[in-house]
């Protein structure tokens, strides 16, 4: 079997597919984007499919090697979130020509279903106690939240007060026995944070997510020594190299992203990497159908799995959401918060080809918003 085609497809609302065809007519989908850079990493695609074309589908970890490794400026969430997503598409045509569910190919379930969370906002608090009613009353168990909005370099009383507030609205809704986990999303010095988390921690979050941007995780290991909550990390780390800081630092949970941080072939090695510093794994997706079928195939296979992160509803889903380009929604049918385990082939997920198609004749343009302080300067968003 050969590589005969690799296609890449802009859909909305800010999603980058790819399809990967052979010529014994089995193909493979997968999702390598860079949200806000979908365009950059459609041509990273296309320079890589250009090695692709002729090879064997089925000597994926080779391919990763090459791919990864076979120019000398290696890295970066560009090159990773293409070979991300062409990962994603050839361990889909292992499981079709095999015959198996790709967690079967990693060696097999560990467990019966993954318990997923809603997102629910939190820049804007107003309508904060109505979107987690809402998702209590649907069944999930767990829910993320943005602790803040803009956060000044120095918070102020008020604006610490508040993003405990925010938190605490929360927990009145959700009560003792479900979870609120708290994104920081970078936003936060590392002073800031400090001072936040041990006031965080009588709501009992279920971890804090990016207390400082990527580029100070250095400054984790203090960080980690003086919370009382649980730290996570990792949207933003694209190799196992990556994660070595935060988790020597002591994160509790590591968040690499199936699109981003090399595929499924790396996710599951950065996995079985926590799991010796005692860490858990909580995929990053808020993304779309095939990206979440691949982190959902690592999630079944991983012992040290925690809780996956879905989209569906997520306000960036403005133009498309999570069912728009898929054939049968079963697999991300959520009962009890849980997403149960598919064992059909691949991914487990069936691509509405006819409506990609149709939909990147539209594409998009999607950038994430530029935020200012007061003052005019630049602002973590």
């Amino acid at each position: 079997m050969k590589i005969t085609r690799v296609e890449t497809f802009l859909v909305p609302p800010r999603w980058l597919f790819c399809r990967v065809e052979t010529d014994e007519g089995v193909t493979g989908w997968g999702e390598p984007v860079v949200e806000g850079r979908a365009e950059l990493v459609r041509t990273a695609v296309d320079v890589l499919a250009e090695y692709l074309l002729g090879q064997d589908p089925l000597r994926i970890q080779d391919h990763w090697q090459v791919l990864t490794k076979g120019g000398f400026y290696r890295g970066g969430p560009v090159l990773s979130s293409a070979v991300a997503g062409l990962d994603q598409a050839l361990w889909d045509i292992a499981g079709k020509t095999y015959g198996a569910p790709v967690h079967a190919l990693l060696g097999g379930p560990v467990r019966d279903r993954v318990r997923v969370y809603a997102w629910v906002g939190g820049d804007e608090p107003a309508e904060l106690t109505e979107q987690i009613t809402e998702q209590v009353e649907a069944g999930f168990t767990a829910v993320k939240m943005n602790g803040a909005g803009r956060v000044g370099p120095a918070a102020t009383m008020a604006e610490t007060a508040a993003v405990v507030a925010r938190v605490a609205a929360a927990r009145d809704v959700l009560g003792p026995d479900r979870d609120v986990a708290v994104d920081f999303h970078g936003r936060f010095t590392a002073a800031n944070a400090r001072r936040v988390l041990n006031e965080l921690a009588p709501l009992h979050p279920l971890f804090v997510e990016e207390p400082v941007v990527p580029e100070q995780n250095h400054l984790l290991p203090r960080l980690v020594e003086a919370s009382p909550v649980p730290l996570a990390t990792g949207e933003r780390l694209y190799s196992r190299a990556e994660f070595l800081t935060p988790l020597t630092a002591g994160v509790a949970v590591a968040q690499p992203d199936l699109s981003h941080a090399g595929g499924i072939s790396e996710v599951h090695r950065i996995a079985s990497l926590a799991e010796t510093y005692g860490a858990h794994l909580a995929p990053h997706c808020p993304l779309g159908p095939i990206a979440l079928a691949a982190s959902l195939q690592v999630a079944f296979a991983t012992p040290n799995f925690l809780i996956q992160e879905q989209s569906r509803g997520i306000h960036y889903n403005k133009d498309a959401d999570l069912l728009s380009y898929v054939v049968d929604p079963e697999p991300f049918r959520f009962v009890d918060g849980h997403a149960s385990r598919v064992d059909a082939p691949g991914l487990g997920v069936t691509v509405d080809e006819a409506a990609v198609r149709a939909a990147d004749r539209a594409g998009h343009a999607w950038r994430n918003p530029v935020w200012r302080h007061a003052d005019g300067s630049f602002a973590e968003w």
